[in-house]
């Protein structure tokens, strides 16, 4: 199967061979859930795609469900990191919010054909239990926190967390109708008006 881009890819380096094990585990079921669904991918599908054993797979993770919430764990440490790449690379929150908006652009040929890999994930455990839903909550959260600070650098305390999910809103939808028109020319266009307002701010 051919790698897809579904996050930021800002990892920690590998020390051992257990951790690789690992993390092709993750890969393997990361990318399998953005394509499929949590609910559609199977243990077994998860074991055909990395070719690594039931049972040592099963050293790992003892369930599918204990597969999901480190997917989840890997997703929110690695953003964080992304982040944090950025506020070195960019002096100016204005510049950091431009580079969140950017990164939707950039990953436009994914958006179209699968979707958004958060929004997707957590629109379907959103209708889960509660537990599950809390899990695509924090994904959610950690985008939200990080523009809020943004934005309350930018001097918008009292209206940081109101436009962090404005912003949150307008970028999800912007990837959920390209992906529903498969028009990669409708996340350009809409992506255009998002710079414009981060700049009037």
């Amino acid at each position: 199967m051919a790698t897809i881009q579904i996050g930021p890819q800002v990892q920690k380096p590998v020390n051992s061979r257990g951790e690789q094990t690992r993390n092709r585990i993750l890969e393997a079921a990361r990318t399998l859930f953005y394509r499929r669904g949590y609910a559609r991918t199977s243990f077994t599908d998860i074991v055909n795609e990395t070719q690594i054993r039931r049972g040592n797979i099963n050293h790992y993770f003892r369930t599918k469900r204990d597969i999901l919430e480190a997917v989840i764990d890997q997703n929110v440490d690695e953003y964080r990191r992304l982040f944090r790449q950025w506020e070195q690379d960019c002096p100016e929150p204005r510049d950091r919010l431009h580079r969140f908006v950017d990164m939707v652009a950039g990953n436009s040929s994914n958006l179209i054909r699968y979707g958004c890999p958060i929004g997707t994930l957590g629109s379907e455990l959103g209708k889960d239990s509660s537990d599950f839903s809390d899990g695509a909550r924090r994904l959610f959260d950690t985008f939200a926190d990080w523009l809020a600070t943004q934005f309350e650098l930018l001097g918008k305390k009292a209206d940081a967390r109101r436009l962090a999910l404005h912003l949150l809103c307008r970028t999800e939808g912007i990837s959920i109708i390209a992906h529903v028109y498969n028009d990669p020319a409708l996340i350009e266009t809409e992506i255009a008006p998002l710079h414009a307002w981060i700049d009037a701010l």
